[in-house]
This record gives structure tokens, C-alpha cells and sequence, in this order.
């Protein structure tokens, strides 16, 4: 029985020994995990990063689109100063404000449009 007692006391101590020796590199490999994960899936990870890139990518062509019709409405307005009037751009602007038209304007009238069910029984 001593020497069955030995066996095992001696079986107990490498399986302790073994599990010594697995604890510590099996936690590294949990927090290499952990952090390797979370560099790719968390918040400020690698596909987080490319969702970012494509919202900048959006408000850029919003930027331009914007910095675009800015130009063009300030080149409209210098028109309109009184140190460089044009005379052109302000008969156009008091037209369109007015709901004028030249008398050498061809004005064509459309027909209306079918109105709605709706529209004829309220009548």
C-alpha cells in the first residue's frame, strides 16, 4: 500500500506541478484574446475605424457639395453689391421676387391638370 500511496502521492504532485505550470501562460493567452479581439471589434477597433472612414468620407462630398453652391451663391451676391451692380442679375432677382415678367416675354399657358376625386365632390 506504501508504495501504491507513493505512486499516487507522486501523480498528485506532477498534476499539480503541470497545472502550476499551465495557469500562468493560459491566463496570457486569455488577455492576448481579449485584447486582440477588442482591437478588432470594440469601439475603437479596426471595424469601428472603417465605419468612421466611410461617415468622413460622406461629410467630405457634403463639404464640397456645400462649399460649391457657397461659391456660387457668393459670386451671385458680388452681382448684387452696389459697387459692381450688374443690371442683368438685379431685373432677374426682382423678376423672380416680384412674380414680374417683361412685356416681350412669350408667357404660355398650360393646361390644368386632371384634379383628384376628392377635389371635384368638395366643390
Amino acid at each position: 500500500m506504501t508504495m501504491f500511496a507513493d505512486f499516487t502521492d507522486t501523480l498528485a504532485r506532477a498534476a499539480k506541478s503541470a497545472i502550476r505550470q499551465a495557469i500562468m501562460p493560459a491566463l496570457c493567452a486569455c488577455v492576448v484574446a481579449y485584447f486582440a479581439y477588442y482591437a478588432i471589434h470594440g469601439d475603437r477597433g479596426l471595424v469601428a475605424m472603417k465605419q468612421i472612414q466611410g461617415e468622413i468620407a460622406q461629410a467630405e462630398e457634403v463639404l464640397t457639395q456645400l462649399r460649391t453652391e457657397r461659391e456660387e451663391m457668393e459670386r451671385r451676391a458680388q452681382l448684387l453689391r452696389s459697387d459692381g451692380l450688374d443690371p442683368d442679375m438685379l431685373e432677374e432677382r426682382a423678376r423672380l421676387m416680384l412674380n414680374f415678367s417683361n412685356p416681350r416675354d412669350v408667357i404660355v399657358k398650360l393646361p390644368k391638370l386632371v384634379e383628384p376625386e376628392g377635389g371635384a365632390a368638395q366643390k
